[in-house]
């Protein structure tokens, strides 16, 4: 993989940087792909083009705003309150989103002549939603290469890894801070520690006490 060049799909959260970081050691050429659906939070966008322009990354960003028309929910609506009942999906849920993601990222790919796509999406914590599981993943990669007659591999590095690996692997990668400090993760649009009390800040929150205990333990 030294010597190929690889998409990342990328908001400027906290898994999808971590992913970058991971891309730009594997891989020869890195560009990130990130798509405009709409989202709670335009700040998202802008996070994702200062990160990638501070890395020197080049920077893809297309309009999905048909996937906010489809679904309508709290990640793209800012009048609907973000909640969870349980025996159902997140409201944050949006069907297809990472269907149309990775589709749309293998068609950049095959244009900019990339054979890998990577995705932060994660099993171990992924709150409930269908399309991060490694099922789906592995799916997705042999519908897009049918679909395409080509042999891309999408790469899932933190599938089986919880927040706290997660953290983890920034660390292990020397790039702790700067996720710590220049992500947004928050549904409520609050760079960094976020506003705490949102699903995504009480993941991350959570994982990154336990990352630092384990981390202080073992110093």
């Amino acid at each position: 993989m030294k010597n190929e060049k690889a998409i990342v799909v990328f908001s400027g959260g906290q898994d999808s940087t971590t992913c970058l970081f991971w891309a730009l050691k594997e891989f020869k050429e890195v560009e990130a792909v990130t798509f405009q659906y709409g989202q709670r939070h335009d700040l998202e966008i802008e996070v994702a083009k200062s990160i990638a322009k501070e890395l020197n990354v080049k920077h893809h960003l297309l309009d999905m705003s048909l996937l906010n028309q489809l679904a309508p929910n709290a990640l793209t609506r800012d009048d609907i309150e973000i909640e969870q009942k349980d025996g159902e999906l997140p409201n944050t849920f949006v069907p297809g989103r990472n269907l149309l993601f990775l589709s749309f990222a293998t068609v950049l790919a095959s244009q900019v002549g990339a054979r890998h796509i990577i995705t932060g999406v994660c099993e171990t914590d992924f709150s409930g939603y269908p399309d991060c599981r490694d099922v789906f993943i592995k799916s997705c990669n042999v519908t897009v290469n049918l679909a395409m007659d080509n042999n891309f591999v999408i790469h899932t590095p933190l599938m089986w890894l919880n927040k706290a690996e997660t953290w983890e692997l920034a660390d292990k990668l020397g790039q702790l801070d700067f996720v710590i400090n220049k992500t947004l993760t928050c549904y409520n649009g609050i760079i960094a520690e976020g506003c705490g009390k949102c699903p995504a800040c009480e993941l991350r929150n959570r994982g990154l006490e336990q990352y630092l205990q384990v981390k202080g333990e073992n110093m």
